[in-house]
């Protein structure tokens, strides 16, 4: 995970919040900011392809970024961080018969994303601490478009070669939604980590979401709807892939349950099917010693729901 070292406190520092009319600055709090971030080496290379992007260091990007920041926050105005992906800016100046080596077209792309992309509110954070969020913002939310296109049949061209829906989107999310609420008020209070991993047409996919309050309020946050999408695509599919639960609870030790997409839904899996996958390594196929004070319980049986 990148930690990039950077100067300065918590908060904008007096100096940067600049002396300008208080009527200014209240009309500069109803002028939303979105400043875009090259938060990988890899991106940072990528766009040192480009002549008009004059940035000589990746740390002398994060600084200046950094210092932006502050710098709009001092001023009164809502300002948000985009991840800035320069695979995407590529695809989507070729779309647009955009020149990407032009500031206009890094506007342009900036202003995109800040539309339809996810973004965070900066508060006055260190950078360092809100990339970590970012990325995994930005993972949710390619993870959701990703599925949420296998939904839309409509949308596909016709040369498509991906397996046809079994049922409609609609009835996937109604049944991915009621799988996960069964799961989650099956094994009753605590503070669970779900898991769901699954080889889409669009290649594979793994989200996490935790939660320690009920299934009805749980379900209701961005991370939890990217995953139930998730898990609607793979039901619509046919998609092979898997869920995993662990709680925590204090004074007990953690457990672990799984269940396997079979069908179009849930499968339990046993015990011993639990330890396997758990104390597996997905990579290599070696197995993995198990944590100390985490038992592997068989999965709960979860009834389908009745058709929307």
């Amino acid at each position: 995970m990148l930690r990039p070292e950077l100067p300065g406190p918590q908060h904008p520092p007096a100096a940067e919040r600049l002396r300008v009319p208080e009527r200014l600055r209240a009309l500069g709090a109803e002028v939303p900011s979105t400043v875009p971030v090259l938060a990988h080496e890899s991106h940072f290379a990528l766009m040192r392809g480009y002549r008009s992007f004059t940035f000589a260091s990746h740390r002398s990007h994060l600084r200046e970024t950094q210092r932006l920041l502050r710098l709009l926050t001092g001023l009164g105005l809502h300002t948000r961080l985009a991840l800035f992906d320069p695979v995407a800016y590529a695809r989507f100046c070729e779309t647009r018969g955009l020149d990407p080596d032009t500031p206009d077209g890094r506007t342009r792309f900036t202003t995109e994303v800040a539309a339809h992309g996810p973004t965070l509110r900066y508060r006055g954070e260190r950078l360092r601490t809100l990339l970590p969020r970012l990325f995994h913002t930005y993972a949710h939310h390619l993870a959701r478009d990703r599925a949420a296109h296998l939904l839309t049949p409509d949308s596909r061209p016709p040369a498509d070669s991906r397996p046809p829906l079994q049922g409609s989107g609609t009835a996937a999310l109604h049944r991915a939604t009621h799988a996960l609420r069964a799961v989650l008020d099956a094994v009753g209070e605590g503070t669970h980590h779900l898991v769901c991993s699954c080889t889409l047409p669009s290649g594979p996919v793994t989200l996490a979401l935790e939660t320690t309050g009920p299934s009805d309020t749980a379900l209701r946050t961005p991370e939890a709807r990217s995953l139930t999408t998730v898990l609607a695509s793979a039901f619509a599919t046919a998609s092979p892939g898997g869920l995993v639960l662990r709680t925590s609870r204090p004074g007990h030790h953690d457990a672990v349950r799984g269940w396997i997409i079979e069908g179009s839904w849930l499968r339990a899996l046993t015990a011993a099917e639990v330890f396997d996958a758990y104390c597996t390594d997905p990579t290599t196929g070696d197995p993995v010693p198990p944590e100390p004070d985490v038992d592997h319980l068989p999965g709960i049986d979860i009834p389908p729901p009745e058709s929307p």
